[in-house]
């Protein structure tokens, strides 16, 4: 058997021979290249927009802008509320500026170089308004939505009277804590290449975490019928949710493609990944918890607000684990929003799940040491043996091996509990530790799985592999299946002429196609074993393909994935410098199909905690409504000197109620609560609590 184990990527080595074929890399003759113009203000109109000059550059075949005529067959700013990654989008038909970095022209000319000159050449005058970037300046007009997430929850949740609970409870704590914007940084910028082949048929090379989201929207916005539209998507280099929604720039590229009847490369420039193509919100999250003396939980609440668009919307729901991950009779949460002159925020990993466990782990962590008990211990007590919020068994749950794993693993029992407590000359250790969690998600999808004469097997789904494996676990799983071995099986994904399956977001792939994949393998395999003695007959192959619905147990079982997060950190007693010199994460997320790639999706979840902790945060100049730090000089991200050791275990668990194959989902749970674990250990370093985030050394000073 294969599945589980280690084995090596399949695409590893076109990836470090540099011939693996990513979006930019594609080779289409007659290739002619595009340079987004996008907006110096964040709000207002533009009272005009020069392009004489820019046309009138060397090499220049067109300048689009809102006075092009560009005609669309349906409104860019209108979503269709069952595809929860559909944007608002900014394609050119009108003068309004809704948000800094906004596209607002598109130069495209025979060479790069060209069509950069030719972009700076384009002259814009503003009608400016003030914008408004901050919660505290939309707090008073903050709203309700009416559904939130891709599940669709409610925005409000309650059970109990928490209130009363809290009013009469022996030890409680409330406090409010923050995160701050922050902007996907993949190492590979979104990309777009349109081609036409006639006036009714395109193809887009495209970054996308979603080919057939893709098809769907470009054909509706541009009028043709879907199966028109073919989406290719072979490699993507890191997406983490960016690349999930179809973007302003996708469609524009497309756009100057039928104009010119030429195809067009539309790369994003760095800085123009702030603001068009999504981010993390800010959020403000106000907790409140409650215990007995012994240490049972009596209230719980949290009341967020974030951030959404002036156009859309868009909910960071993190509100999300404090409904459930603990057991308690009282809880209350609400989600606000608040609009705001910002591109649209988005789904980054983990969204929701990520700032709510740094705000409610934080706050358990601050209600134990009112309690004066071990924050593993308030943990362990206050266990949900059931989902208390939809009154629901998990399907799976074995969070208490992932604590009493991971405290042996790193050593919990040697913790002394006092702040300040250990320490190496002018280095403060701090231990801390924090529960992850993350949704087990599966949805339809199809596979096709072939078999030729000799022995060798073709198998192909339309899915996406952002870097995480998807290539090398499907293989695994159609060679399992099929009980051939590895080197015989070729697996082919990112093409919608393959069979459909959904987004690779909300760590469903390996549940989904992996899913689909194992069904078309059975089904080819029963197809192999019915031919008896009649054998091969001639034929070139035998071929099969199954599709899989949506869960039948979704609505019976509760699905998550779990795990506890422990970091050690050194901060410098002087200088308030803070360095994560260890970190210890032991996950329950089912059956693991690859020991190898699994161990880095944990390990990168969890080195984004780091980043979310310490360095992240898109920095706005409140007054412009404008991104400061708009690259990767000022953006500041952990690099190896910035990364201690990084220990990874998770524990044995099979699902079969999410999944056929037993897989619940690892892109995401590894940067769940590990934000809240190194915040933990810099109180137990320093004494000082932060509850905004990142921590940096001027707040501990």
């Amino acid at each position: 058997m294969s599945v589980g184990q280690p084995i090596e990527r399949v695409d590893g080595r076109l990836k470090v021979t540099g011939r693996a074929t990513y979006t930019a890399d594609q080779n289409i003759p007659g290739l002619v290249f595009g340079v987004l113009v996008t907006s110096a203000i964040a709000k207002g109109r533009i009272a005009s927009i020069d392009t004489r000059a820019a046309e009138r550059a060397p090499g220049t075949l067109t300048v689009l802008t809102h006075k092009s005529g560009l005609k669309l067959a349906k409104d860019p700013t209108q979503v269709d509320p069952a595809s929860p990654a559909d944007r608002a989008l900014q394609l050119l038909q009108d003068d309004r500026i809704f948000y800094g970095n906004q596209p607002i022209a598109i130069a495209v000319a025979e060479t790069l170089e060209a069509a950069f000159d030719a972009a700076d050449r384009v002259a814009v005058r503003y009608a400016p308004e003030k914008p408004s970037v901050t919660l505290d300046a939309g707090l008073a007009s903050a709203y309700v939505p009416k559904k939130i997430g891709g599940a669709g929850d409610p925005a409000e949740s309650r059970r109990g009277d928490p209130q009363q609970a809290f009013a009469a409870a022996d030890v409680r704590i409330k406090e409010t804590y923050s995160t701050p914007f922050q902007t996907h940084s993949p190492m590979e910028p979104h990309a777009t290449i349109a081609v036409w082949d006639g006036p009714q048929k395109l193809t887009l090379y495209e970054t996308s975490q979603g080919i057939f989201g893709d098809r769907k929207r470009v054909a509706a916005l541009l009028g043709l019928k879907p199966d028109n539209v073919r989406v290719v998507s072979l490699f993507v280099g890191g997406g983490f949710g960016s690349k999930g929604p179809t973007w302003s720039h996708s469609v524009i590229c497309a756009m100057a493609a039928r104009q010119l009847n030429r195809p067009v490369k539309l790369v994003l420039r760095r800085p123009q990944m702030f603001g068009p193509v999504g981010c993390r919100t800010a959020t403000q999250q106000t907790i409140s918890a409650a215990a007995s003396n012994d240490g049972h939980l009596v209230a719980l609440t949290n009341d967020t607000y974030t951030h959404t668009s002036t156009m859309d919307e868009f909910t960071e729901t993190a509100t999300l684990p404090a409904r459930m991950l603990y057991s308690t009779p009282n809880n209350s949460t609400s989600q606000r929003l608040v609009r705001s002159d910002i591109g649209t925020p988005s789904y980054t990993r983990a969204p929701g799940e990520a700032p709510g466990t740094f705000g409610l782990e934080v706050a358990m962590d601050e209600l134990a040491y009112s309690l004066k008990m071990d924050p593993l211990e308030l943990r362990l007590k206050n266990y949900a043996e059931r989902d208390e919020d939809k009154d629901l068994p998990w399907s799976t749950k074995s969070l208490k091996e992932c604590y009493n794993q991971g405290a042996e693993r790193f050593g919990w029992a040697r913790r002394k509990p006092e702040p300040r407590s250990m320490r190496e000359g002018n280095t403060l250790i701090g231990w801390g530790m924090a529960t992850a969690v993350y949704p087990a998600r599966r949805s339809p999808a199809s596979a096709r799985a072939r078999m030729y004469p000799d022995g060798r097997v073709l198998v192909e789904a339309g899915s996406q592999d952002l870097g995480g494996g998807t290539y090398t676990i499907m293989t695994q799983i159609a060679a399992d299946a099929l009980d051939v071995p590895v080197s015989h099986v070729t697996f082919r994904l990112g093409d919608t002429r393959y069979p459909e399956t959904p987004v690779s977001g909300g760590s469903q792939t390996a549940a989904t196609t992996g899913s689909a994949v194992y069904e078309a393998a059975n089904a080819l395999k029963g197809k192999l074993d019915g031919m008896g003695d009649q054998g091969w007959n001639g034929q070139p192959w035998i071929e099969a393909e199954a599709s899989t619905g949506p869960n039948p147990e979704a609505k019976k079982l509760s699905m998550y994935s779990f795990g506890a997060q422990f970091a050690e950190v050194h901060v410098d007693a002087d200088l308030g410098q803070i360095r994560v010199a260890r970190m210890t994460g032991v996950f329950a997320a089912g059956k693991i199909l690859n020991a190898l790639t699994a161990h880095s999706q944990f390990m990168g979840g969890m080195v984004w905690g780091i980043s979310f902790a310490l360095y992240e945060h898109t920095t706005y100049d409140e007054r412009l409504g404008r991104i400061v730090n708009n690259n990767l000089a000022e953006y500041h991200v952990p690099t190896n000197a910035d990364v201690g050791t990084i220990d990874v275990a998770w524990v044995e668990e099979n699902d079969p109620h999410v999944s056929p194959i037993g897989a619940k989902g690892i892109g995401e749970i590894g940067i769940t609560g590990a934000a809240a674990a190194i915040a933990n250990a810099v109180y137990h370093a320093t004494g000082k609590r932060i509850r905004d985030l990142p921590i940096t050394p001027d707040k501990l000073l």
